[in-house]
């Protein structure tokens, strides 16, 4: 994350995360495979699954799910200068949905015991990491604000929505961390690693 912040401040979008990563891998660890976008066979998947990234080393492998969640910013960032015109995504209840889920089908894929899985949200979205106004609202359970701990069994509304429940094995507690910062409102970039399986 280190050298990707000092190449890449800034993203287009998620598919702009997905290659500014690997290859930031390969000029750190040339040795270790890249594959985008492979296709996953988990006993209980119901249809055709994809991971974003599967990093394959010489002795473990590691499967990545991306996620970049923004609010609207325009700028100019990176060396050399780049211009920049972020919209605003959908609402951030749906952005907590999508990265526990993230969280949930990495624990799925990492059946194998030589592989681990990262979950990675990078957003200039303040919401997300600071802690909620308020508690009563149907996505309580799927708070990822910095410091908490994520439940076993996750309810959208109560349980009223029994599609969007997440079931997790392990234990996750979120620790935000500064991605970049840039000029104007919302130019306040940070990250959100949760790593499954064994870890790296």
């Amino acid at each position: 994350m280190a050298r990707l912040q000092k190449t890449r401040p800034v993203f287009h979008s998620e598919r702009d995360l997905q290659h500014s990563f690997a290859r930031v891998l390969w000029e750190l660890a040339p040795k270790a495979q890249s594959r985008l976008e492979v296709r996953q066979n988990a006993p209980d998947a119901t249809g055709a699954e994809y991971l974003d990234l599967l990093c394959i080393g010489p002795t473990a492998r590691t499967a990545i799910e991306f996620k970049y969640f923004t609010t609207q910013w325009t700028g100019t960032a990176g060396h050399p200068p780049e211009e920049y015109a972020l919209k605003s995504h959908a609402a951030t209840d749906l952005a907590r949905l999508g990265f526990i889920s993230d969280i949930a089908r990495l624990e799925r894929f990492g059946t194998r015991p030589d592989q681990n899985g990262l979950a990675l949200l990078i957003t200039n979205e303040a919401s997300l990491w600071m802690p909620p106004r308020r508690e009563s609202t149907r996505d309580r359970d799927f708070r990822i604000h910095q410091g908490r701990t994520l439940p076993n069994q996750l309810l959208w509304g109560g349980g009223d929505y029994p599609d969007n429940t997440r079931n997790l094995r392990g234990s996750y507690t979120l620790s935000w961390q500064p991605y970049s910062l840039q000029g104007g409102p919302q130019g306040e970039f940070r990250y959100l690693a949760v790593f499954t399986g064994s870890q790296p």
